[in-house]
């Protein structure tokens, strides 16, 4: 089992910048991608950014320029430069991992999850 836990949130006004980060346990099978995924309240959970084990990485539109992703995945620790946010980025930020062979943009392609960090940012 892998236990993944997040850390960095907070609130910020609009235009500020928090940076995200999301360690694993030391037990864990191997985890070929790890990403940030986020939930505004009433909405669906939506993928903002993975990072994958061989390099690539992928953007929500509405964050490219904005965030960036980054880490070491053969060491279970990502993290996520978050700049220029706006009230639109306010929401819970969960981490997660996928142990099957190649990346996702879908929550269901994923295996582990973390507790979530919560971002608010205001105008």
């Amino acid at each position: 089992q892998v236990q993944l836990v997040e850390s960095g949130g907070g609130s910020v006004e609009a235009g500020g910048s928090l940076r995200l980060s999301c360690t694993s346990s030391d037990s864990r099978p191997t985890i070929y991608c790890m990403a940030f995924f986020r939930q505004a309240p009433g909405k669906q959970r939506e993928a903002v950014a993975n990072l994958h084990n061989l390099g690539t990485i992928w953007y929500a539109n509405s964050v490219m320029g904005r965030f960036a992703i980054s880490g070491d995945i053969a060491r279970g620790t990502i993290f996520l430069q978050m700049n220029s946010l706006k009230p639109e980025d306010t929401g819970m930020y969960y981490c997660a991992a996928r142990s099957t062979y190649g990346c996702s943009s879908m929550d269901y392609g994923f295996h582990y999850w973390g507790q979530g960090a919560q971002v608010t940012v205001s105008l």
